[in-house]
């Protein structure tokens, strides 16, 4: 069993729980992920680590309430145990002196771009940040990304803190404005994440994508995150989660995305309040 040694609520539905995983923190790697069960029955479902502490011998994650594992993940208490967390999976982030680097996170996905935006600064990057939501009650994350980076912007897409509009409207300001970028790395929501990968494109800005949202298993055992890269098919949670943004069909992704949503949703309300 895995005991939860923290817990914070970060917005409406949007946690961090801190759970002993010793052997997990000592390996992990910015960009990785674990795939955790909540009960003995439950699903497997994967998030990416945020943050591993050898001295507590812990990894964090955050996660939005969106599902019926996630709910029952943000019920518990600092104290319960959760059955199973298996990792590090996942190829971890390339992390090396670029230059100048924009870090985008969108909502949630901010979460899992703080180890990889605090590993890009230790090796020298100039490193700007952009972090995305739809309001202001929604904004997480801004204080870590400012004691990292050396510039953060936040955008929401009603206006009500910070720049309004989208991530990738913020990015497009820079690019067009003549800031040099050499590297941009980008977690969110699938059409998020496109966007980004579109905006960069013309700038031949090299873009890196995670595609842990479209993960089940987290093996390459069941096939959910089959993706095509460059016209050939890969799986997220085995050669990835990590691709160039510019060659993902972002449009096959999102498609394959609302496969299950009527099963989603009969499973959400078999959970009991």
């Amino acid at each position: 069993m895995y005991r939860i040694l923290d817990k914070k609520v970060l917005a409406e539905g949007v946690k961090t729980v801190e759970i002993r995983a010793p052997d997990v923190a000592r390996k992990a790697l910015p960009g990785q992920f674990v795939i955790v069960r909540v009960t003995e029955t439950g699903e497997r479902i994967p998030l990416t680590i945020q943050e591993a502490d050898t001295s507590r011998g812990s990894v964090k994650v955050t996660f939005l309430e969106i599902g019926k594992t996630t709910k029952l993940l943000g019920s518990l208490s600092v104290g319960d145990s959760i059955a199973n967390l298996a990792g590090p999976l996942g190829r971890p982030s390339e992390i090396k002196l670029y230059g100048t680097v924009v870090i985008a996170g969108g909502g949630v996905g901010s979460a899992c771009c703080l180890p990889v935006a605090r590993a890009l600064k230790e090796v020298g990057n100039y490193l700007i940040s952009i972090i995305g939501f739809r309001s202001k009650d929604l904004v997480i994350m801004e204080e870590e990304f400012s004691a990292t980076s050396d510039e953060v912007y936040v955008t929401t897409d009603d206006g009500s803190y910070g720049y309004k509009g989208f991530v990738s409207n913020k990015l497009l300001d820079l690019l067009e404005g003549g800031r040099r970028i050499d590297y941009v790395y980008a977690v969110g929501p699938a059409v998020m994440m496109r966007s980004v990968a579109e905006t960069t494109r013309p700038f031949g800005v090299k873009t890196v994508v995670s595609l842990n949202p479209i993960m089940v298993d987290g093996t390459g055992m069941c096939g959910a995150c089959r993706v095509e890269v460059d016209g050939q098919t890969k799986f997220a949670c085995v050669d990835g989660p990590e691709f160039d943004g510019h060659k993902v069909n972002f449009d096959l992704l999102m498609k394959r995305q609302r496969f299950y949503m009527e099963e989603e949703k009969v499973a959400l309300g078999t959970l009991q309040r």
